[in-house]
């Protein structure tokens, strides 16, 4: 009897979940060295099964080779259960890779005129101050396009939500042409745009991301000044004039974050 051996290789798909206090570049970049990761099997196939002679064909042996299907029929048995507990429990890998809006949210709204058709842009931000979603809503534009705008917002919206770059979103809508188009009226960085996402895309990296070559104004800061007011009066009073009032609800005290280490330059730009 010739004695042969039987290798099996499967492949496993698995994934690890971390659980997270803070959202931030900081708590990412040490993800990879955590090892307190809860590990969930996804998938395991079989790839290839191989078979090997051993020894000399002319020696005989009585004994029969029987070939062991328990391991294969384990993994099986343990892949169904997880399969059927993920499906019980209705998990969804997106779920855990999304990054909903908080229920109330910071955010302006910018109007400006493009031609002869208005754009109000909406915005809203995390409380860390990045971008979530946008909304854009224009007038003098039939039902097709107005439903066309505001779908297109949600899709940048779940986008951005689920991690893509702002400055993908910059880079892929910059100088893209189509009526209305023209000079810009209503935005103090802007003067004109080649269309309606030229000119969103180019709001959004200005204030968003701090690409200052893409507007058409330099920055100017404003020449309001507090001189003559108290230290606390005077930090507050600027925290007024920037912060939405319906936001914080008039409890600016209370929102504020103690900054009594932090050395604050309030002089303004000449």
């Amino acid at each position: 009897m010739k004695k042969f051996i039987v290798e099996t290789y499967y492949t496993c798909t698995f994934k690890t979940v971390h659980a997270l206090d803070d959202l931030n570049d900081k708590e990412l970049a040490k993800i990879d060295q955590r090892n307190d990761g809860k590990v969930e099997v996804i998938d395991v196939k079989l790839n290839n099964r191989k078979t090997k002679k051993i020894g000399d064909s002319n020696k005989k042996n009585d004994k029969k080779i029987k070939i062991d299907h328990s391991i294969s029929e384990n993994i099986e048995n343990k892949l169904i259960k997880s399969k059927n507990l993920e499906r019980n429990n209705n998990l969804k890998v997106k779920n855990n890779s999304r990054f909903k809006m908080p229920d109330r949210r910071k955010g302006y709204i910018q109007k400006a005129q493009i031609g002869d058709h208005k754009v109000y842009l909406h915005t809203g931000e995390y409380e860390d101050g990045k971008i979530g979603e946008i909304f854009i809503d224009t007038n003098k534009e039939g039902e097709l396009v107005k439903a066309m705008m505001n779908n297109f917002a949600i899709a940048i919206s779940l986008g951005l939500q689920y991690g893509v770059p702002l400055e993908e979103y910059v880079d892929a809508f910059i100088d893209t042409k189509f009526e209305p188009s023209g000079n810009v009226i209503g935005n103090d960085r802007i003067l004109s745009a080649s269309s309606i996402l030229d000119y969103v895309f180019r709001e959004l990296a200005i204030s968003y991301l701090g690409k200052e070559e893409l507007a058409h104004t330099p920055s100017i800061a404003s020449t309001k000044t507090v001189d003559g007011e108290a230290g606390d009066d005077r930090i507050l009073n600027i925290v007024k004039n920037i912060t939405s009032k319906g936001f914080v609800r008039s409890n600016l005290e209370e929102k504020l974050i103690d900054l009594s280490d932090v050395r604050i330059n309030l002089k303004t730009k000449n």
